[in-house]
């Protein structure tokens, strides 16, 4: 989904045995884009390409690059990553990061180390943020109980953000005008001025 000028949604997710796993990730648009007509593209899960290396680690590639996969969606200016890892026991996995990317892994299920010879446990649960540049060419993960794990990358817009609820512009101007639009029903819609 591409929210542009304005978008209204919601999320219907379905249960197994009363519970529920799902994540939202939000990607910023460059100011220049912020106001671009919104879209929403519905990928099914047999349309996230998936990659199957050795030790029978399997990634979904749903944003950007991985080993010569490309995922589902990609998107030129922040170059993002989005990959879905399973890692058996035992296994691990090594994904190139260029070093003017930020990046992190979310581990949802089992642990993961993170690094090479000195290595960094992330249990269930948590986040660990990556050191990228200086050469660091990139991250392995490695398990030794069964791990799913996101690993998430983009090129940052190094442009100012400004928050309010469910909008995200670049001035505290912009989350203004963004409200009364919504509030007033010309949210998402082009909205001409007479001069």
């Amino acid at each position: 989904m591409v929210a542009g000028r304005g978008i209204i949604h919601s999320e219907m997710p379905e249960q197994q045995d009363g519970l529920m796993e799902g994540f939202q990730l939000w990607l910023n648009l460059p100011a220049r884009d912020k106001m671009c007509p919104a879209s929403y593209r519905d990928i099914p899960q047999s349309g996230v390409p998936r990659l199957a290396l050795e030790g029978s680690v399997e990634v979904q590639v749903i944003a950007g690059e991985s080993h010569g996969v490309v995922g589902a969606a990609v998107r030129p200016v922040t170059e993002p990553l989005y990959l879905d890892i399973a890692l058996p026991a035992g296994t691990a996995f090594w994904q190139p990061l260029p070093d003017d990317h930020n990046a992190f892994i979310y581990v949802f299920r089992g642990e993961a180390a993170v690094g090479g010879q000195t290595q960094t446990a992330v249990a269930a649960g948590r986040m660990a943020i990556l050191r990228t540049g200086s050469g660091a060419a990139g991250v392995q993960l490695s398990a030794q109980v069964p791990t799913r794990a996101l690993l998430i990358a983009g090129k940052p817009l190094r442009e100012p953000i400004a928050q309010h609820g469910p909008f995200v512009m670049n001035t505290p101007q912009q989350i203004h005008q963004a409200i009364v639009d919504y509030q007033s029903g010309g949210f998402g819609r082009e909205v001409r001025q007479d001069s």
